[in-house]
């Protein structure tokens, strides 16, 4: 037996300052990634946001620096730079180094505010090889550097601020020996936060700037979240102008803006002070429970629900909902540092009370547009009881059943499903090839026969009378609907293995919708992939090389120099014209294979894309791909 170590008083080890931070990362900012990368910015800018929660500050300038620090200027009240009494230091060095210590918690400073647990700043501060300070208040502007957190000499003045300015700019550089990847900041995902900032905090006028590539972004909407909600519906058809509603119950600010579509799934997402709660939470679910009961009494009241008809469900009456609602509130209580979804079992409560009382105005004072809603959830309700009919014809059965498996799918003999994976592919002739080129043992093969069904344009119903649809569900094995079950899940990695032409993107495109729309968790916990097929075989004396890439072939024809006319070139157009070894060694060999995970950093804009491009409306798609032909790579003609 070993002898375990000595456990004593010398075995406990406190972690001083924002040692913790930097120790533990994950902690405070969900890791190391790219999108705790992300989150840095964020919990600066949410300071900035605070102090326009507070009516002090209306103009944020953001600029990712040429060297990817990153530089957020406000024009609020500026950090207090004055004495702490406590701690006998500034308190600009106290808010910069210590955890949990910020003017939110005493209830003067803010009434309300996103960084509650007054780790955010401090904490960028840990995560940062160096951050700068400055601070304009009392008619001075003061300096500080850090340096992995700790302060580099006291605060000192360098200037005066010209005429009555006060305000905040932060500069930071994040520590590379703690993100390791190699990664940067994104422009698109962080422009689509601010943008989303900017939809939550009416009034306030967010600039963003990246001096790497040149772009920028200017976001001020007076609108506030019904701007939000007209920005995310319009390529869809509304059937009635957007309701807003807002209202402060017991100290707590709720808003609400709600507009029902010709769309077939929801757009709904919820913001507790400015923070997008991607997990939803209490104000979530009062928003939601009170649409359904609105509308179900107002059916009954009205007579378009007879007394033999059952109640409409939640599905029902979300099918075409856009919504989005906010609160304000002195003291959330989130789920975790990174605040993805509200605990607060108060919220529910006003969020009820409010959304219900004006969505039941509503609904009185315009019976036109009642009547479009409530036969949208009608015909909402038959299609899903059609649907539950049709998915019981293709759900997975269960252990004491025979299992039915679609019988051109090639299944593999491995059953640990953490162990195995799932190619789709497209086409007999291609998944001829994967079939006998694959690793039967931890490989499984399902050949797709033409395009799937567009499900942008179609209800669950006519999704599931389509043969290829049924014949994915049934190989997954989760189900759908309201049966979807991911514990269910046969395949631990699914793997879209398309042509690199036109169709093979449109394939492609198509069976992202579906799971994009039906099975989001599916992209949520990283089981989706694209396989990378290479586009170039080059034999040269005898030897060949594959290459992914257009530069890559031009690369590699420069290397060969003047060798490069004895080169032979093959443009792979499908997937069907590789042998199996071929496929086997260049797209499925884990060993040489490259996989791209699908995922989703946006739910919102990803929800306006996939409805811009795969909907009905014609006129956006059309601008959409006038923008963007120039940049089309390997398009068939």
């Amino acid at each position: 037996m070993v002898q375990p170590a000595s456990y004593d008083a010398n075995s406990i080890q406190v972690l001083e300052g924002l040692e913790a931070v930097r120790r533990r990362p994950g902690m405070y900012v969900g890791g190391t990634d790219l999108k705790a990368l992300h989150h840095l910015v964020y919990e600066v800018v949410d300071n900035s946001i605070d102090e326009a929660l507070a009516g002090a500050c209306d103009q944020i300038e953001i600029s990712i620096n040429a060297d990817s620090s990153v530089t957020v200027e406000d024009n609020g009240r500026g950090i207090p730079v004055d004495i702490h009494p406590e701690k006998k230091i500034s308190a600009l060095t106290v808010v910069m180094t210590v955890l949990h210590a910020g003017g939110k918690f005493g209830g003067g400073g803010y009434k309300v505010s996103g960084g509650l647990h007054g780790v955010g700043v401090s904490a960028v501060n840990a995560l940062s090889e160096w951050m700068e300070v400055e601070v304009r208040r009392d008619g001075n502007v003061y300096f500080q550097r850090f340096e992995r957190g700790h302060p580099i000499g006291v605060v000192k003045i360098i200037g005066a601020a010209k005429g009555a300015v006060t305000g905040t700019k932060t500069t930071f550089k994040y520590d590379p020996t703690i993100f390791k990847e190699e990664t940067d900041f994104r422009f698109d995902t962080l422009m689509q936060r601010f943008r989303e900032m900017a939809f939550v905090t009416r009034g306030v006028t967010i600039h963003f700037a990246d001096e790497r590539s040149g772009r920028e972004m200017t976001f001020h909407f007076e609108g506030g979240i019904t701007s939000f909600v007209r920005y995310l519906n319009r390529n869809r058809e509304n059937l009635h102008p957007v309701v807003f509603m807002e209202k402060i119950v017991d100290g707590i600010g709720v808003e609400a803006a709600v507009q029902y579509t010709d769309a077939f799934t929801e757009s709904v997402y919820s913001f507790a002070n400015t923070i997008n709660t991607v997990d939803g939470g209490t104000h979530m679910t009062g928003l939601r429970s009170a649409l359904t009961r609105v509308i179900n009494d107002y059916a009954r009241k009205s007579g378009l629900l007879k007394d033999a008809d059952p109640n409409f469900s939640g599905d029902d009456t979300r099918e075409g909902l856009t919504a989005i609602v906010s609160i304000k509130h002195p003291d959330p209580q989130f789920e975790s540092q990174t605040k993805v979804k509200l605990m607060n079992p108060e919220v529910q409560t006003y969020v009820t009370q409010v959304v219900g009382e004006a969505f039941t105005t509503f609904l009185e004072e315009n019976p036109g547009a009642a009547k479009g809603i409530i036969a949208k959830c009608l015909t909402s309700s038959r299609a899903r009881d059609a649907a539950r009919k049709a998915r019981d014809l293709v759900i997975r059965k269960s252990a004491l059943e025979s299992l039915t498996l679609p019988g051109k799918l090639a299944d593999c003999s491995e059953k640990d499903s953490s162990k195995t994976e799932l190619y789709i592919v497209e086409g007999d002739s291609a998944g001829g090839s994967a079939k006998q080129g694959r690793d039967r043992h931890f490989q499984a093969i399902l050949p797709l026969r033409g395009k799937i069904l567009n499900t942008e344009r179609a209800r669950l119903d006519k999704i599931l009378g389509n043969n290829e649809v049924k014949a994915l569900i049934s190989a997954l094995g989760m189900g759908i609907g309201d049966s979807f079950d991911i514990t269910g899940l046969r395949y631990g990695r699914i793997i879209i293995m398309t042509d690199a032409d036109v169709d093979g993107s449109h394939i492609r495109t198509l069976l992202l919708t579906f799971f994009f729309r039906y099975m989001p968790s599916l992209i949520e916990d990283g089981h989706l992939y694209i396989a990378q097929p290479p586009l170039y075989r080059i034999e040269h004396k005898k030897q060949a090389r594959y290459v992914y890439a257009d530069a890559d072939k031009d690369a590699y024809i420069k290397e060969l120099g003047k060798d490069s006319e004895k080169a032979s070139i093959q443009r792979y157009k499908g997937l069907g014209e590789m042998n199996p070894e071929q496929l086997w060694e260049t797209t499925m060999d884990p060993q040489n294979r490259t996989l791209l995970l699908v995922g989703v950093e946006d739910v919102a804009e990803a929800d306006r894309t996939f409805d811009m491009l795969m909907g009905d409306a014609v006129d956006p798609r059309r601008k959409f791909i006038q923008t963007h032909a120039k940049k089309v790579r390997n398009l068939d003609i």
